[in-house]
């Protein structure tokens, strides 16, 4: 008989969190990444253009309290909270994106979308092992910034976040492995089969909180004992397609939603309601939210020549309108050492 996982909600702590101190008067800093794909190109390259202009080269990690991330923006989470820059981050993408998205030409590319149908368009078996190489055997109890990572536990059907020990009800997680969770994080449906982990089946965490924005914004008001107005958050996207509801797609019919354009809005719808929310919650003001400009021809999840070609590029210009706001907002001085809650 297989061996079938309690639902990880039916451990949840029933009680509110017992909020830690927090220093009064200092701010409370985050750092929140979407989802992408290849994309994560552009928030990647974007903070290493910011450490380059202002910070001599070191890391942007050292200013932020808390960082977020789901999938593409989960690896870069990951990698900060590792202690690599945001330059190291983007290397991920420029020495390792090829071999996990190769880009395939004539009749391989044709024989690739066909498998597509029915099976997993990549090998997740070389992103694993691009993610190993990239981490090594850390677990998250050696992560020097909290994180909170999206994921999805598809065996209950239920949102499964990962959070380093930054509160005392937080012990679950301590263990995990920083490769699993960026292989938990980013097994997008179609493009990467889901991840068995225990007898749970992980998938991208981008079928819920593409932008996670307000999971980091819920768990540090939830954890900590700092006033909304003292939250700082840089939100940084990965592009969006322009979206509308054409003539025919307001007629219904499944032929006119289709998979990838319901998925495309409800993610579009999630992103922006989560921005909305933090808005509300913190003031719009202090929310600096940067991403590409829409495009009717976004590029694709896997388009690693075309990321690599645009992205850069795109980020360097953002950061010439954003980078002296960026500096104020978030630069000033640095975050404290983050002290990991012992196990109990």
């Amino acid at each position: 008989m297989n061996y079938v996982p309690n639902r990880r909600s039916d451990g949840t702590i029933q009680h509110t969190r017992l909020k830690q101190p927090w220093p009064e008067g200092r701010l409370f800093r985050i750092l929140s990444i979407d989802g992408g794909g290849i994309k994560g190109v552009f928030p990647a390259a974007y903070l290493a253009e910011i450490e380059k202009r202002f910070l001599g080269g070191g890391s942007i990690a050292d200013h932020f309290d808390m960082i977020a991330g789901t999938s593409t923006g989960g690896i870069i989470a990951l990698a900060l909270a590792h202690g690599m820059t945001a330059q190291q981050a983007l290397q991920i993408y420029t020495d390792r994106g090829e071999r996990i998205f190769p880009t395939l030409k004539g009749w391989r590319k044709w024989a690739r979308l066909l498998r597509w149908v029915s099976k997993p368009k990549h090998e997740q078996s070389v992103l694993k092992e691009e993610l190993l190489a990239v981490f090594g055997d850390k677990v998250l109890d050696d992560a020097l910034r909290r994180l909170v990572i999206p994921s999805f536990e598809g065996l209950h059907g239920e949102p499964f976040i990962y959070k380093t020990p930054h509160h005392p009800d937080y012990q679950k997680d301590r263990h995990k492995k920083f490769a699993h969770v960026a292989l938990h994080t980013t097994a997008a449906p179609s493009y990467y089969p889901a991840v068995d982990d225990d007898g749970y089946v992980m998938i991208d965490g981008g079928v819920w909180a593409n932008n996670p924005v307000m999971n980091a914004l819920v768990d540090a008001l939830a954890c900590y004992d700092v006033p909304r107005e003292n939250v700082r958050i840089l939100s940084l996207g990965t592009g969006e397609a322009a979206f509308t509801v054409d003539k025919a797609a307001r007629a219904g019919g499944a032929g006119h939603w289709a998979f990838l354009r319901a998925f495309k809005a409800a993610g579009r719808a999630q992103s922006k309601n989560a921005l909305g929310q933090a808005y509300l919650l913190v003031g719009k003001n202090n929310v600096l939210r940067i991403d590409p400009p829409e495009s009717p021809t976004p590029i694709d999840l896997d388009d690693t020549p075309r990321a690599l070609r645009e992205l850069p590029l795109v980020a360097r210009s953002l950061v010439e309108g954003s980078g002296h706001q960026v500096e104020t907002m978030f630069l000033r001085d640095k975050a404290a050492d983050f002290i990991r809650c012992p196990a109990v």
